[in-house]
């Protein structure tokens, strides 16, 4: 899940139903974090418990913190032990600003290999990012900032840095379209959030990857999560002025327009 803002905004509506799937109205069980930006700094909360069932959850689900931009996820694992060092978002510093990473599904081209083996994005050279944990999605986000630093000496215009992580996501799937699932939300700074989907089901299953965005502007109205029985009447608690951004594998609320992002 992921949030991007205009104003400050409280999250905690659209986490408390996507804290559900944790392990309660879905089986991602294997852990779950949050990543908030406020100013240049970073707050994190990571957990290897359920995000259902999980005391930092709730706590966070109950503490309004206001931020331009945020992300969120739950881990259903499918590489690496349930631990920890294995939970996203992932966060790594580059040119002074905090990067954050998370990534729902399977990417062959950094899977079951050394780090120093797997495939060298753009320029790259120099591996100066490495991953602390064993799953393929924090191999990425390494490899990605890697490319970028090869690439840049400092943060580029957004167009050019768009442009570029495009650039990358091609190469990532060339070669491997079948069979890659890679939806991302890359968060740099307190500003600006990346989302990227290449979208599909694992072998054997008939769960659909995907990533899918709403935007709440006016005029608000009174959205109802899925997950749980909570609702909340925007108009109550936003300006003419505000503009949320709200992204997801799945619609959160039911009575809200929710469009997937294409490839």
């Amino acid at each position: 899940m992921g949030m991007n803002c205009n104003v400050p905004t409280d999250f905690t509506f659209s986490f408390r139903g996507f804290a559900k799937r944790g392990g309660e109205t879905d089986k991602h069980e294997h852990g779950w974090g949050l990543a908030i930006y406020e100013g240049r700094g970073l707050r994190t909360f990571h957990d290897p418990l359920p995000a259902a069932r999980s005391r930092i959850a709730d706590f966070v689900s109950q503490y309004p913190i206001r931020t331009l931009n945020m992300m969120a996820h739950i881990r259903y694992a499918t590489q690496g032990n349930v631990s920890l060092e294995n939970v996203h978002p992932f966060q790594r510093e580059m040119w002074g600003i905090q990067w954050s990473f998370a990534h729902n599904g399977e990417v062959p081209k950094f899977t079951g290999r050394d780090f120093k083996d797997y495939p060298r994005l753009g320029r790259t050279a120099e591996l100066f990012y490495h991953p602390v944990g064993e799953t393929d999605s924090e191999a990425l986000f390494c490899a990605i900032l890697n490319a970028l630093r090869a690439e840049f000496s400092e943060l580029p215009t957004l167009p050019t840095l768009y442009e570029t992580i495009q650039r990358l996501c091609a190469q990532i799937v060339k070669g491997e379209e079948r069979t890659t699932i890679m939806n991302f939300l890359l968060g740099c700074g307190q500003f600006t959030q990346f989302a990227y989907s290449w979208p599909g089901k694992r072998p054997g299953s008939m769960v659909w990857n995907g990533l899918f965005y709403t935007i709440r502007k006016p005029p608000f109205a009174t959205a109802q999560l899925k997950d749980v029985d909570y609702a909340v009447d925007f108009n109550t608690c936003t300006t003419n002025t505000d503009r949320v951004a709200v992204i997801a594998t799945a619609p959160l609320t039911n009575n809200e327009e929710w469009m997937e992002f294409k490839r």
